[in-house]
């Protein structure tokens, strides 16, 4: 029989809050970096505040998955440049033995593995609210506003909302994600008060949803409707000036739609913890990609190691110009996604209707009420111009033409185009400099040799082919 909304609540709580040994064990090591941290500090002559921030410092952290956040607070005379500098040195000597990873946000920061538990430790100007110099600065503030307006029961229903956010994959404020801070699903309980009502909410959309907990716009909602735009305003309690929920991509807000309303619909605890996606075996995939009509192009990068942040950034930049590119030369898109190892290798895919396009195609021009426009395409086309295939003809009260198309498979224009790194088509420097040293378009099972020697791959490539969210299946039950 299936359970209810509220025995799913009791049973993911009791995995994801944490027990007095975790708590305290992570207490410990906060403390021992706090003090490490300042140690370094003090080392360098540096005069600075250091204090654990995010959801450990609040307790809305999950059991399974604690985050700390060391924060340092340094002088505001320090420019940006040294900022950033001289907060890794202090960070790899605080954190030294540990896999490190520099992470960029509005500066660098570094992201570290101490005792199996990932560790930022980030750096901010100590100055006053609203006198911002960085957007790490607000940090502080956002912890203690958290912790003086979340008390037990609402940081329990926080945890529910971050589970819930990342089973269904929508949460993570990072590049990579864009999806919902942490911060975020803390402002979303304490404006509704509880998890389900949060998902009750966000059920229900059907315009944009707009919160402003500290009343800063009342009476005055034009000019909160002229400042934000975006689907999903949440007013920073901390500055007016700022929308939390800015960096929320529209795919991950309409998913938590859409999850939030099968949930209700269909209770599950799949919605908290999916199963894991295994992979095709190798023939099922070359038998998938064979016969599935479409054609899926993989555009493989071999890019040097990367800021993690910085690589995903100029990735989805160049996924938006690549899918431009194919669309402006008449291959329709399906789909599209990108995956990377964020070390050494990048895949772009295109799902797409055909590989090849017919040789002629017809191009519309303007109608003849549009005098200056006629004569203009008259001019192109009636005379001399070798692409012409036929015409110019008038056809429906406009004058349209038959060309020759300059591509017609989808591998020799990314080859043609993308062969000087392709910087002109909008490709971001990263990936142009990988592209301009070595360009492999592979179409359909070609994929193959790199899908089995690459599990996360296959693993993503095998939730690509199948579209349909783990969670859909949950609610199908």
């Amino acid at each position: 029989m299936p359970k209810d909304i509220a025995a799913i609540c009791s049973e993911i709580l009791e995995k994801i809050t944490p027990t007095k040994e975790k708590k305290a064990k992570i207490e410990a090591l906060v403390r021992k970096l706090e003090r490490k941290v300042a140690a370094a500090c003090t080392k360098r002559g540096v005069k600075a505040t250091v204090r654990a921030e995010g959801s450990v410092a609040k307790d809305t952290w999950l059991n399974e998955d604690p985050d700390i956040d060391v924060f340092m607070r340094l002088p505001a005379s320090i420019d940006r440049k040294t900022l950033g500098k001289i907060s890794l040195e202090i960070a790899r000597e605080a954190t030294e033995g540990s896999r490190q990873v520099e992470r960029f946000a509005e500066h660098p920061y570094l992201e570290a593995f101490v005792d199996n538990v990932r560790v930022n430790i980030v750096p901010c100007y100590a100055v006053k609210q609203g006198e911002w110099l960085s957007a790490t600065d607000r940090t502080p503030f956002h912890t203690d506003y958290a912790k003086k307006h979340l008390n037990q029961q609402l940081r329990s229903e926080v945890r529910l909302l971050k589970k819930f956010m990342q089973g269904i994959g929508v949460y993570g404020a990072e590049i990579k994600t864009g999806g919902f801070s942490g911060y975020l699903c803390e402002l979303l309980v304490l404006h509704y008060e509880s998890f389900t009502e949060t998902l009750k909410t966000f059920a229900q959309y059907t315009q944009r949803i707009i919160i402003d907990i500290e009343n800063y716009y009342s009476g005055r909602q034009n000019g909160l409707q002229l400042l934000f735009n975006e689907p999903l305003v949440i007013i920073d309690p901390v500055d007016k000036a700022r929308n939390v929920a800015s960096a929320v991509q529209s795919e991950k807000l309409y998913t938590f739609i859409g999850a939030a309303r099968e949930f209700l619909k269909s209770p599950s605890t799949e919605f908290f913890y999916p199963p894991k996606t295994k992979a095709l075996p190798l023939n099922a995939l070359q038998q998938q990609l064979d016969n599935c009509g479409a054609a899926y192009v993989f555009l493989l990068c071999a890019i040097d190691e990367a800021v993690p942040d910085v690589l995903w950034g100029q990735l989805y930049r160049t996924q938006r110009s690549l899918r431009k590119l194919l669309e402006l030369n008449d291959f329709r898109v399906l789909r599209n996604a990108v995956w990377s190892d964020e070390k050494t290798l990048s895949i772009f895919i295109f799902e797409l209707e055909q590989r090849f396009l017919p040789s002629v195609k017809k191009h519309l021009g303007p109608p003849l009420t549009h005098e200056n426009e006629c004569t203009n395409f008259l001019a192109k086309y009636a005379q001399g111009n070798s692409n012409v295939i036929s015409g110019p003809c008038i056809e429906d009260g406009r004058w349209t033409v038959e060309l020759k198309r300059r591509y017609t498979d989808v591998v020799s224009l990314l080859a043609e185009k993308l062969k000087e790194g392709g910087k002109n088509t909008g490709v971001a420097k990263i990936i142009a400099q990988a592209l301009k040293e070595k360009i492999s378009v592979l179409v359909n099972t070609e994929i193959a040799k790199v899908y089995s020697g690459n599990e996360d791959f296959a693993a993503f490539l095998t939730s690509f082919l199948r579209g349909k969210p783990l969670w859909l299946d949950a609610a199908a039950e």
